[in-house]
């Protein structure tokens, strides 16, 4: 390589890595003159994080997607009850207990029911899944050209950027009509699978020297199946594996309009933007560990339990470590159990419940059971530490991300690819969202921010 290329390489490396003296002075300027007294916020009534003092969501939009109660009115009291996710008015427990019962995959079907408000016929059904086959292709030389260069450890950055550039190969990018922008979705919904798995076998052999290999999708197979066919070099799986990842991918698909990547989406598709550009803005919100990414933190936290507790089996010693969690003396020292507490739900998170049903049966087939009832310990404990050590306005019970991590685990996906699994499934919901947002509204979504600056008055360049 000539020397100056090669200066000029390790000069913007080192940009891209380091932080300067220069930058670090920098920022301890930009918290200084950033920095808003929280006393602000009671002063002048503003609802941190959209949020009231109670911890409710702050209505923002009307929605016929989905629903979550999490309490029951008894007068003007609102009295905790056990919650309820419901898709299009149909209870989730029902909607999984259909297809389950019956030995079928869900995700095609939910997605349809999310999609277009009705559980399909059986006719529609198949004709969805054969749509949604022949738009699992992606363009000539994508994987090559995109997927495989410049791979990454961060699978939704590679997901984002594989996203975004489809973009260049739609000849309707701009296209925001309803027909347009459903095929666009639906394009989505079937190449996610193959985007987020392609970009981790990528990072996989050249960023850890494993062997590549790229599996094409099967036409006969469910996204689920297909997700483990693609990621697995023998392309095996077991029936219970891959019924275990539907039911996943089918309680991620949707949440409410007010989980942060929906709202994302709400608010960037009000904008009048692309398809691409609005779900790339949406992954770029379910990345977050406060929301997508918070599933990796659980599995990594009993991790540092199996590492830090001498007997996991001893009631009293696991007790004591969950108190040096919430005291900042363990793990990463942010006083939190993951996968423990909800922003809505106190009780129970009804997904939570429903993969609780099988993680069990999954144990067994792994030979993971004393890491099971470590789980179960810790699902049944932590709640009483939490109630004992701090005040709170509600609840606590185990959350979705308390057993998908652990399933995961179990499954061998590897733990870059946690949050891309969300987000096959959450495409669903934002797909939805964005089809709503369009239909409904004509104006770009506009919060407003009180300013709480103090006046000053211009000093020369030679004067400060």
């Amino acid at each position: 390589m000539n020397e100056n290329l090669l200066k000029g390489s390790m000069a913007m490396r080192k940009a891209l890595t380091e932080i300067s003296p220069e930058i670090q002075e920098l920022a301890e300027l930009c918290r200084s003159n950033s920095g808003i007294d929280p006393e602000l916020y009671k002063v002048h009534d503003v609802k941190r994080g959209l949020r009231d003092l109670n911890g409710n969501g702050v209505v923002a939009g009307l929605t016929k997607i989905s629903d979550i109660m999490a309490y029951r009115m008894e007068g003007d009291t609102k009295v905790p009850c056990d919650g309820v996710l419901r898709y299009r008015g149909l209870n989730i427990r029902d909607l999984c207990s259909g297809f389950i019962n019956e030995d079928r995959f869900g995700f095609e079907e939910i997605t349809y029911l999310l999609l277009f408000g009705k559980l399909p016929t059986e006719v529609e059904l198949e004709d969805f899944k054969k749509l949604l086959n022949a738009s699992r292709t992606l363009p000539t030389n994508f994987v090559r050209d995109i997927i495989m260069k410049a791979p990454s450890k961060d699978m939704m950055n590679t997901l984002s950027r594989s996203v975004l550039t489809l973009a260049c190969y739609d000849k309707k990018v701009d296209d925001i009509s309803i027909p347009n922008v459903l095929r666009q979705c639906i394009m989505l919904i079937a190449v996610f699978p193959m985007l987020a798995v392609y970009g981790y076998c990528a990072y996989s052999h050249y960023g850890r020297g494993k062997s590549l290999y790229i599996h094409n999708p099967s036409a006969k197979l469910s996204t689920a199946e297909n997700i483990l066919r693609m990621l697995r070099p023998d392309k095996e799986y077991t029936h219970l594996e891959a019924k275990i990842l539907d039911m996943a991918l089918v309680l991620h698909m949707e949440h409410g309009g007010g989980n942060n990547s929906t709202f994302t989406t709400h608010v960037v598709t009000s904008s009048g933007t692309d398809t691409y550009a609005a779900v790339a803005a949406a992954l770029g919100s379910l990345k977050g560990p406060k929301h997508g990414g918070a599933n990796i933190k659980v599995v990594e936290m009993f991790q540092d339990m199996k590492h830090s507790v001498e007997d996991t089996k001893d009631p009293a010693q696991v007790e004591e470590y969950l108190m040096k969690l919430l005291h900042k003396e363990a793990f990463d020292k942010k006083g939190l159990i993951y996968g423990m507490g909800h922003a809505v739900y106190s009780l129970s998170d009804p997904r939570s419940c429903l993969l609780k049903e099988y993680v069990e049966k999954l144990a067994q087939e792994k030979h993971k059971m004393e890491e099971y009832r470590l789980y179960k310990m810790v699902e049944e404990m932590a709640p009483k530490v939490i109630e004992r050590e701090r005040r709170i306005y509600k609840g606590v019970s185990a959350n979705v991300d308390f057993y998908s991590g652990f399933i995961y685990h179990m499954l061998g996906l590897p733990s870059e690819l946690f949050t891309p699994i969300f987000a096959i499934a959450r495409i669903v919901g934002w797909s939805a969202h964005r089809l709503e947002e369009l239909i409904n509204q004509d104006k770009i979504i506009r919060p407003a921010y009180k300013s709480v600056l103090k006046e000053g008055g211009y000093v020369s360049l030679e004067e400060r």
